[in-house]
């Protein structure tokens, strides 16, 4: 009898992991993206009965799509070519050094690409990646360097009522240490949580890389949640399994900007920062750069450098909160307690190109002192990764 439970047991047990193990015998046999010599690629797609399989990604030329915020550039579309076997090709023209992503689109279905696991989401979509070293694009590669660490924190906000998460990347060498660090507040755009710059932005790799060359000075950098409704990222809340969306409640409302201090009182009484205005910086993109702008003037004496990534610059139509009123009196003192980096970058066919331009205007017009870069391309992750290796180098010089 004992024999026989054993055995039974011994069956369950190989059945089990048979079917724990199962993933692993499912692999394509494909190889898609291939990346040749002269950085061309080859994608790949297995779909004998497919009537139509084309590719969209951001290698490709773009494409104008109006929408009600303005024309934003979507990647490109290209046709992939059916062979014998019903495996359907595209190779590109060599590419310059990025990180890319892309989609297929099969009899007019989107699908990720089977025979690539590398995968990324911004905020409902989800694209595959892959990357074309040299260049700045080296930053974004996980190289043979001193590594930061990168944590999911949790905060009280007393301000908003509510516990909530940021991440937060220390150099290396902080855990074993005693030096104290400035920090830079890092703050992502409509539809981004705190994962997007850590995750969509490569600001790790970015970081590690920068540090160990030698290019920026060591620093902590705090990577908000900037929705005020959201605890964090979608599937990560006790809300569960929410469909990630842009459409958020209190979205630029004033809430983000009102609870800040909770978030800068948090980090200086858990980490080893430098709690003073000279040696914390703050800059976002889009929304997170409309959350800088306006954060940075309604508290003029905490943040020394700010940082403008294809921001959106005034408040929607019926925003009321107290943090929009009085905008130039507010950017007045700002500008009179001497800041010492002022710093906006978009590129040229951004949708929020225009605004950025009379904001610079009003900003020459007082003769208020900024940098500026301008970059080609519109509003996307490309340019916000440029920008971030160019703004961090510029901090805590002084």
């Amino acid at each position: 009898m004992k024999k026989i439970v054993l055995l039974s047991l011994l069956f369950v047990l190989a059945a089990v992991s048979a079917h724990a193990q199962q993933a692993i015998w499912g692999v394509m046999p494909l190889v898609s993206p291939e990346v040749h010599a002269d950085n061309s690629v080859t994608f790949r797609f297995s779909a004998p009965q497919a009537q139509s399989v084309r590719i969209t990604g951001d290698f490709l030329p773009a494409r104008p799509i109006p929408t009600e915020y303005g024309t934003f550039d979507a990647p490109g579309e290209a046709e992939l070519t059916r062979n014998s076997e019903g495996v359907w090709e595209f190779t590109t023209a060599p590419l310059a050094p990025e990180l890319y992503s892309y989609s297929f689109i099969v009899d007019g279905l989107r699908m990720p690409d089977p025979c690539n696991v590398f995968q990324i989401r911004d905020t409902s979509t989800i694209t595959n990646v892959f990357l074309i070293g040299g260049d700045y694009a080296d930053y974004f590669k996980v190289n043979d360097v001193p590594h930061g660490t990168v944590s999911k924190v949790w905060y009280h906000s007393p301000v908003l009522g509510m516990d909530r998460r940021m991440t937060v990347y220390t150099p290396a060498g902080y855990e074993n240490g005693d030096k104290s660090y400035p920090v830079f507040y890092l703050l992502h755009g409509m539809g981004g949580d705190e994962n997007a710059w850590s995750e969509l932005g490569r600001a790790t790799q970015i970081l590690d890389n920068m540090i160990a060359r030698g290019e920026m000075e060591p620093m902590i950098v705090v990577m908000t949640n900037g929705n005020v409704d959201m605890q964090a990222a979608p599937g990560e809340t006790s809300a569960g399994f929410v469909a990630p969306t842009t459409q958020l409640p209190s979205t630029m409302n004033g809430m983000f900007e009102t609870h800040f201090p909770d978030v800068v009182n948090f980090v200086d009484s858990h980490y080893r920062t430098i709690p003073d205005k000279a040696h914390r910086a703050i800059g976002g993109l889009s929304m997170g750069g409309f959350h800088s702008l306006h954060i940075s003037k309604q508290y003029p004496d905490m943040f020394d450098y700010v940082g403008l990534f294809s921001a959106a610059i005034m408040p929607r139509e019926g925003a009321t909160s107290p943090v929009y009123a009085d905008f130039d009196a507010k950017l007045a003192r700002q500008f009179a307690a001497q800041p010492a980096l002022y710093w906006i970058a978009i590129g040229d066919k951004d949708f929020l190109y225009s605004a950025n331009k009379d904001f610079r205007a009003m900003l020459d017009s007082h003769n208020y002192p900024y940098e500026y870069m301008e970059s080609p391309d519109g509003h996307i992750w490309k340019n916000w990764r440029i920008y971030l290796t160019k703004f961090m180098p510029k901090l805590f010089k002084k």
